[in-house]
């Protein structure tokens, strides 16, 4: 495989991707239309000066025509994303996300391309809630927590059977998909269409189902964009970071290095074809410690803010069983903190405006906050 089309190739994890594959000694397209949420409106001056650089959208056709040019395999991580923001738009969300990519596959398959390998970026959003288990009534997959348990403040989920607390635990990728979210939903579109498209016309095809990822790049203007870069945000700006909930609730942070390795695992093992994996550390930690890191690591003195309220579409408890993949030859490296730290000094440097406000008063308003 030797020339390379990457979707979304200037965004935040699609550009640390291209610069390994050039660094691999691939031939590197780019297919981007650098959306000005998260671009601030610019080209962003970390472009690969190896790559090739397209501007335009996988719904045009003309578009697709140049960038799938002699190209054996494609990276799809081309998607519109943010969680909250999804419930209100969501035309926008199905016409980027879903559509977008129905578009992508239509022009191959019509087009009789030899694509070799196709990965498409999913999310571990598609799980909804994860696992969990109690210890009388047994393993369980619930789906989202009542409105009355919420207008009460009982954020930890309760058996439906014994009442009792029950226990997170590792999400493996049979579990069932119950999508909470409009984003979550056109997540699961993208990577259904793609394996059964794939399947379909035997194209190798591979879904990757990203946990949260850090690192450099991500957009630290865009309120709408990973947890780790909305905190580092607010405390640039000498803000407290916002916590819904009570910031306990969990999640498995990666190391946007670790991802870009799973992907090219993903692109050069046979083992993979056809098949869906969680990138994930394997490792559950509080939004309320990550928050609480960063803080520290930006040497500012300031306590999270515990909202204790909370926001349509979001989980309790979801982390990464990732066995599967580990049997292919991926296993994360980055520690966490040692990640972080190198976010934290790209975040240093970084020009931002802090947006948050904005977009917490666009829930408010539209009453998807509890």
């Amino acid at each position: 495989m030797k020339k390379v089309l990457v979707t979304g190739g200037a965004g935040f994890i699609g550009s640390h991707l291209v610069d390994r594959l050039v660094t691999d000694g691939k031939d590197v397209v780019v297919l981007d239309n650098f959306d000005p949420q998260v671009h601030q409106g610019k080209k962003p001056d970390y472009m690969n000066k190896d790559a090739c650089y397209i501007e335009g959208d996988i719904r045009d056709d003309r578009a697709l025509k140049k960038s799938l040019n002699g190209v054996d395999s494609v990276f799809h991580l081309a998607a519109k994303v943010g969680v909250g923001q999804s419930m209100y738009k969501i035309k926008d969300y199905v016409d980027a996300n879903t559509l977008g990519t129905a578009s992508f596959w239509e022009y191959i398959i019509n087009n009789k391309l030899d694509i070799k390998k196709f990965i498409v970026a999913s999310s571990m959003s598609i799980y909804g809630e994860g696992i969990y288990d109690c210890a009388k009534c047994g393993i369980m997959s619930p789906y989202l927590r009542s409105e009355g348990q919420l207008k009460k403040r009982q954020w930890e989920f309760l058996c439906p059977g014994c009442g009792s607390k029950l226990n997170p635990l590792a999400t493996g990728e049979d579990k069932k998909l119950l999508a909470t979210s409009v984003y979550a939903i056109t997540k699961k579109d993208q990577e259904e269409l793609s394996i059964n498209i794939g399947t379909s016309y035997k194209i190798p095809t591979v879904a990757l189902r990203f946990f949260n990822a850090y690192g450099p790049r991500q957009s630290l203007s865009n309120p709408y964009t990973g947890a780790c870069a909305i905190f580092s945000a607010r405390i640039k700006n000498d803000k407290a970071p916002l916590l819904y909930e009570d910031g306990l609730q969990t999640r498995d942070f990666i190391d946007v290095r670790d991802v870009v390795e799973a992907c090219t695992v993903a692109m050069n093992n046979r083992k993979a074809d056809y098949g869906v994996f969680n990138v994930g550390m394997g490792i559950a930690r509080t939004i309320r410690h990550v928050a609480e890191i960063l803080t520290e690591l930006y040497g500012k003195n300031i306590e999270p803010e515990i909202a204790n309220r909370y926001r349509a579409g979001d989980i309790r408890h979801c982390y990464a069983d990732i066995k599967k993949i580990k049997d292919i030859g991926f296993e994360p490296k980055i520690d966490f903190k040692e990640g972080l730290k190198n976010l934290v000094e790209w975040g240093k440097v970084e020009k931002c405006v802090d947006k948050t406000d904005d977009a917490i008063l666009e829930l408010e308003e539209r009453k998807l906050t509890l």
